[in-house]
């Protein structure tokens, strides 16, 4: 697929449908994160390559916010098989089928793995997990789901 921004990630499995905001880096070196007060918001690092793409896409979403879940509270539940869609703005939906899910330590991130070079089109999907420190305010660990590219529908397709 050609280059075109991501405007929504739907998960059915989990019944999420979600907006995506364009994430960049932060002064740490780190993808920024979707701002706290919109929970059910998800973001797509713009930096990378975008759903459909070879290459890896990025997008995160928080787990959960003082005021209960949020958009990746049960990203965790997802298994290989399960579909992921993501809404472009050329009015394409580009399907991903995830192969694995990954937990990594947030100290030992696999920033090569995640955003590295990629043979084909890949979608990582990224959120907090493992224990909470209430002292940091910030989880342990991350909760990667690996999902390759398997097709890519126009929008009008899917009604």
């Amino acid at each position: 697929m050609s280059r075109a921004e991501p405007t929504r990630v739907l998960i059915p499995r989990l019944h999420v449908s979600a907006p995506l905001v364009v994430l960049g880096v932060g002064g740490d070196g780190a993808l920024a994160v979707p701002p706290l007060e919109h929970g059910n918001v998800a973001g797509w690092y713009g930096g990378g390559v975008t759903p459909g793409e070879r290459g890896s896409a990025v997008i995160a979403g928080h787990l959960d916010t003082r005021r209960g879940p949020a958009v990746f509270a049960r990203l965790a539940e997802l298994r290989a098989g399960d579909v992921v869609g993501v809404v472009r703005a050329d009015a394409n939906v580009a399907v991903f089928v995830v192969e694995r899910l990954s937990r990594a330590p947030k100290d030992r991130f696999p920033a090569e793995e995640v955003y590295g070079p990629a043979d084909a089109g890949w979608l990582r999907l990224v959120t907090c997990g493992g224990s909470f420190d209430r002292v940091r305010r910030t989880y342990s660990d991350n909760v990667i789901v690996h999902a390759r590219f398997r097709a890519a529908y126009a929008s009008a397709d899917l009604r």
